[in-house]
């Protein structure tokens, strides 16, 4: 099989930084395929690429190298990491975006030499895309630099109990369907509370009518709040960290 990068960036398209990306790649390793994951994450929003990234990338298979370029702190003093987990590889700026293969058992991680003709601006280019080649093409991580023993590693904050029993979460990621996913998990079910609504956690979005406001356990794992066919997240103006409780049921 062919060796496979995969790109995950706030680049957009309508300039050409992901094409700079993909001929370095090519240049360096023809014989890869790419795939493009996103280039849509928001400007600058490193926890919205840690969440991304926790969904996809131990659904590629072994030997695949993660490209992940959101790096408001480029051309900074903040480290650039090459990171070994579960027989894959991520490459990306140390500001927390590689957290979930970081946090996986038996990971290690290298800080990447930085070359002197590389761009303060596009490490993604003349840093990562250069690391990934190498990665692709076989090159063991440890060529690439030294150990890099204290990267930053971000997590998903958890809820916590309440008094009543209650549990408190907040909302940790809207979609673009305009589903609020939280960060509760609801085996047994049980209702929502979230911006003075009440709802009961339905299993599926046709489980309620064109128009009604449903809690859910999403493909994460996670209680979701949606809208059927609109957007939850503008109805109630809902927001990243907006307070959300579970209720068991009958509560």
């Amino acid at each position: 099989m062919r060796p496979i990068i995969t790109l995950l960036t706030d680049f957009g398209t309508a300039d050409g930084y992901v094409a700079e990306l993909k001929g370095v790649l090519l240049s360096a390793a023809p014989d890869v395929t790419i795939v493009d994951l996103s280039h849509e994450i928001p400007p600058q929003d490193v926890e919205a690429a840690r969440l991304a990234v926790a969904r996809y990338w131990r659904r590629f298979p072994s030997g695949t190298v993660h490209v992940v370029v959101v790096d408001p702190g480029v051309g900074s003093d903040r480290t650039a990491l090459a990171v070994s987990s579960e027989d894959r590889f991520l490459v990306g700026p140390d500001n927390g975006v590689l957290s979930p293969a970081l946090l996986a058992s038996g990971s290690r991680a290298v800080s990447l030499r930085t070359p002197p003709t590389a761009s303060a601006t596009f490490h993604g280019r003349d840093v990562f895309a250069q690391a990934a080649a190498h990665l692709a093409s076989g090159t063991a991580i440890d060529a690439l630099g030294g150990p890099c023993l204290d990267p930053v590693i971000r997590r998903t904050p958890e809820a916590r109990r309440a008094s009543d029993g209650s549990v408190i979460g907040e909302i940790i990621a809207i979609d673009r369907f305009g589903n609020a996913i939280s960060n509760l998990i609801a085996p047994r079910g049980g209702q929502i509370d979230i911006r003075g609504r009440t709802m009961p956690i339905v299993r599926t979005y046709a489980d309620a009518p064109v128009g009604d406001i449903i809690a859910l356990v999403g493909s994460t794992g996670f209680v979701e709040i949606a809208q059927r066919d609109g957007s939850a997240a503008r109805v109630l103006e809902i927001t990243r960290g907006t307070r959300v409780t579970l209720r068991s049921p009958g509560a």
